[in-house]
């Protein structure tokens, strides 16, 4: 199984994306795609917070 560049992932996210779509479309499932990457970097790292501590953060 190959990985994919940034490149070719790009692109494949813009070819899913319906005939109609505009360049709004797809710069939206672009930024989505890195916030979503860029989450899951940070959780594989451990820089996470716990449930209890977001609780408590929106309680004060």
């Amino acid at each position: 199984m190959s990985v994919l560049s940034e490149k070719q992932r790009a692109i494949e996210a813009l070819r899913t994306l319906p005939e109609d779509a505009t360049i709004e479309d797809a710069i939206e499932r672009l930024c989505f795609i890195a916030k979503v990457e860029a989450g899951l970097r940070q959780s594989e790292a451990g820089n996470v917070v716990s449930h209890e501590e977001v609780e408590k953060r929106f309680q004060a």
